[in-house]
């Protein structure tokens, strides 16, 4: 069977709200015996093939970030991109790759993040935001240097917080490095980032992205 099939097999087990599809099988469970239960798959769309496309687009999933992170760069760069400006490297694969940065041109260095902040819990996004800043201004460089983001509002209101720098640094070569630099000098997320605000732009790049203004919060560190 075609992926596209399989695909429509799932969604047809779905319907058009999954949660009252599982609700309705649970309850028509409720003293059902293994005979009653194949009679009732029968008159379901509880198949093999919707099965197989659910694993289908779980396959798929697990490629999303990555492309999301490469489409993203892709698209940016022709509207980021001064005239003459040339690419050095690009790191088109979630991560850096062994890349320094995502981007490195002859004028600038910068990371991008492809993610929604929905507000709540975010010290994912956020631990991954404070590292991208830090890696970026504590680079020598003569370069700009950026970091460009679906909005700027919620990341700024983070480093301009009261955050505990000791639950920021979870990553342990980063929090070695910060430690070897500054020890304990520092307390809160703002009072590293304040001084240094200006060394690093924060850019919000959604309006050359729309089709990303659905895409969740996922808690991907990477992208």
């Amino acid at each position: 069977m075609h992926l596209a099939e399989r695909i429509a097999a799932f969604q047809r087990f779905c319907g058009p709200d999954l949660t009252r599809t599982v609700a309705g099988l649970e309850a028509a469970l409720q003293g059902a015996t293994a005979v009653d239960i194949q009679t009732l798959l029968g008159g379901t769309e509880a198949t093999d093939d919707a099965i197989a496309g659910a694993g289908e687009l779980k396959r798929i999933a697990g490629q999303l970030y990555v492309a999301i992170h490469a489409l993203g760069i892709l698209l940016c760069l022709p509207h980021l991109l001064e005239p003459g400006e040339t690419v050095g490297y690009v790191s088109l694969g979630a991560g850096n790759t062994g890349r320094a940065f995502d981007l490195e041109t002859d004028r600038r260095i910068a990371e991008f993040k492809f993610i929604q902040w929905r507000g709540g819990s975010e010290s994912i996004r956020q631990n991954a935001l404070f590292k991208d800043f830090f890696l970026l201004a504590e680079h020598a460089t003569r370069k700009r240097k950026y970091i460009y983001v679906l909005e700027t509002e919620r990341p700024l209101r983070f480093l301009n917080g009261r955050r505990a720098l000791r639950s920021v640094l979870k990553d342990a070569p980063l929090a070695a490095a910060f430690r070897d630099k500054y020890g304990d000098r520092y307390e809160r997320v703002r009072d590293y980032f304040q001084p240094r605000q200006g060394e690093v732009t924060i850019q919000d790049i959604s309006g050359l992205l729309p089709g990303l203004g659905g895409v969740p919060a996922d808690d991907d560190a990477s992208g």
